[in-house]
């Protein structure tokens, strides 16, 4: 089925629904992609909104960095903000240009500005960097989405690597310090920070140990952050996800044996699709959620956590 195709068949987050069979249960063949991953070449295609996404305004005029924009989750965030009337900064690894051409022109066509701005997090001068093209780009700054993030299973701790163990940090945890720091001078009273955090941080799988811990520091940086910046006006928040389809479990992020029954062991049966995402970072960026701060989001198909 084509994502067109796809598009004339499900219904949009707005719409009354059963969440067990919204998506198909899909049973993905075991695969492979080089890391980082192209959406454009993930079996089976996701949704990550454009066809099913309806905005309603909550987010006009505002001005968003994403991280990890390109594919899977950034990108369904992407395109929920646009639909919600926001510009769009994007960045995303110069390997995934073509994912990132494709968003970038979901948010034109939604009648908001895109600002590509590829370039690599663990470069700690483009971090800075960054922020800077994404506040000129976009002429101001009030949502950060710090998104990004590398996932490599390993087997064993004796065969992680202090390399792959330091990267995963690099990535995860260190990119989005630096990026928010640099950020807090371009954010006025009444802007949200929004972390991507995991299911992981509450329950880490065996093979995922650097990046599970690097979930719960980023639970941790969240909750602390946001008391620190609370006075400011500044919200911080994280969304938890659990099991969703992204490019992210075919570029080594699962065991390709474990592909086919990925995200099956949910309450709902299923996992999720980029776009089921969205609205949480809606919620988290609009002024609806003007009280909430320090809170992480779990949105995970009903899998128990704290």
């Amino acid at each position: 089925m084509s994502n067109q195709d796809a598009g004339n068949t499900r219904t949009d987050q707005l719409t009354f629904q059963n969440p067990v069979t919204r998506y198909p249960s899909i049973s993905p063949p075991e695969q492979d992609q080089p890391e980082p991953g192209l959406d454009l070449e993930l079996e089976p295609e996701t949704d990550r909104g454009e066809y099913s996404y309806r905005g309603t305004a909550r987010l006009q005029g505002r001005k968003a960095l994403i991280t990890g924009a390109d594919s899977g989750i950034g990108a369904a965030v992407a395109i929920g903000f646009a639909r919600e009337g926001a510009d769009v900064a994007l960045n995303y690894l110069p390997e995934e240009q073509a994912d990132a051409e494709k968003i970038c022109r979901i948010i034109e066509d939604a009648g908001c500005k895109a600002v590509p701005l590829p370039g690599d997090l663990t470069d700690v001068a483009f971090c800075a960097e960054l922020v800077s093209k994404a506040a000129e780009g976009l002429g101001g700054l009030d949502i950060l989405v710090n998104n990004a993030g590398r996932q490599i299973a390993v087997e064993s701790l004796e065969e992680l690597t202090e390399e792959q163990w330091t990267r995963t940090y690099e990535t995860n945890i260190r990119a989005m310090f630096l990026i928010t720091k640099a950020a807090l001078k371009h954010l006025p009273p009444g802007s949200t920070i929004i972390n991507t955090t995991s299911v992981q941080a509450y329950m880490p799988s065996p093979m995922l140990i650097d990046y599970a811990s690097t979930k719960a520091a980023i639970n941790n940086f969240t909750k602390g952050l946001a008391q620190q910046l609370a006075p400011k006006g500044i919200r911080v928040n994280a969304v938890a996800p659990g099991p969703f389809w992204t490019p992210l479990q075919v570029s080594d992020g699962q065991p390709k044996e474990k592909l086919p029954k990925f995200g099956k062991d949910t309450p709902l049966g299923r996992a999720g699709q980029p776009t089921e995402l969205a609205p949480a970072y809606v919620f988290l960026a609009s002024p609806e959620s003007s009280y909430v701060t320090g809170e992480t989001l779990n949105v995970n198909g009903g899998m128990p956590t704290p």
